[in-house]
């Protein structure tokens, strides 16, 4: 099943479901008006819609429209939390080695996490706006998980049977601000804007054998400005499944359903795959020559980031944004 929130002029959206194809939407309307309110009732509502879905693939759901990515919010437009990993530790690994830092060996086995803003999200065609370029602007495409409700020590596997819902991501990060707010000890905050999601969540289910052992195995194209930059693979080198990286989150707390897990930066040891972000790119220069060329982001640039199905098919439309000054 494929979900997407409309813009209706309210916070919340209206939940429409989308076909496989993502040429065609209906409605949620008497069944669940928003994707949240899906998320709390999930065992009840679900069955339903999907029915809806059956029908609207079928081509004969009767108040169908064509379906528009640009009146598309996220698909959940403000989230009870949401929870960042960085389970691909070539990224990490990346970053570390290009400043002379080793990596520890802990990072192995416990998975790194932050706590990011969860009341204001982008949508999949929403400008990125920004005061300043000096800030160093850059993109971040990964993949999220929305779960169900989470007890408190949930084990990984039983943490992996509460995700209900994948997203696509851009986790836009500042870099230039990060080391100041990391060197004060208390991790980052003005270094993460608001996060963009791609158009529609999709239900495990719509991905058929490439959804494995929690992990994604799709390629993840990333297109700044036009011109592709990367084609990683997002399966076989996540170290941290998201079963474990919701575990990880839930040791000390509960999660609510509609909570957020975001698999940090896609990241493949070939290089020639290309890269997921530009503080990687900038990485490997460094330690190929010593220092970076490649700049960060400018005003109107874009970034468009997709995933494709092994049937050709967009799994959950494109994040295709642009990067804008602040208003004065």
């Amino acid at each position: 099943m494929k979900l997407a929130t409309l813009k209706d002029g309210s916070r919340d959206g209206q939940l429409a479901v989308v076909s496989r194809d993502l040429s065609r939407a209906h409605f949620a309307t008497g069944i669940a008006g928003t994707l949240q309110r899906l998320l709390d009732d999930w065992n009840f509502l679900s069955p339903q819609l999907e029915d809806l879905y059956a029908t609207l693939n079928g081509g004969k759901a009767r108040h169908a429209f064509d379906f528009d990515p640009r009146q598309c919010m996220a698909p959940l437009p403000r989230a009870f939390q949401w929870a960042d990993g960085s389970a691909y530790l070539n990224h990490v690994a990346l970053v570390r080695k290009a400043r002379g830092a080793e990596m520890p060996a802990s990072f192995q086995e416990d998975p790194l996490i932050y706590q990011g803003g969860s009341d204001d999200f982008l949508g999949p065609t929403d400008d990125a706006v920004f005061a300043s370029t000096e800030w160093g602007i850059d993109f971040e495409s990964e993949l999220a998980v929305v779960t169900g409700d989470v007890p408190i020590g949930a084990t990984p596997a039983a943490a992996l049977e509460s995700v209900r819902l994948l997203m696509l991501v851009n986790d836009w990060s500042l870099r230039h601000l990060i080391p100041a707010e990391l060197a004060k000890g208390f991790g980052f905050l003005q270094s993460k804007p608001a996060t963009a999601f791609g158009p529609v969540a999709v239900t495990p289910d719509e991905l058929g054998d490439a959804w494995q052992g929690g992990r994604v195995h799709l390629a993840l194209e990333s297109r700044w400005n036009g011109r592709r930059v990367g084609l990683t693979e997002a399966g076989p080198e996540m170290s941290f499944h998201f079963g474990q990286l919701i575990a990880h989150v839930a040791k000390t707390r509960c999660l609510r359903a509609g909570s957020i897990v975001g698999s940090g930066t896609v990241s493949n040891q070939d290089w020639s795959r290309g890269w997921s972000c530009i503080a990687e790119q900038r990485a490997i220069e460094t330690i190929e020559s010593g220092a970076p060329k490649t700049a960060f982001m400018q005003f109107g640039d874009t970034i468009r980031i997709e995933m494709l199905g092994r049937d050709g098919l967009s799994v959950f439309g494109a994040i295709d944004q642009r990067v804008a000054p602040l208003a004065a």
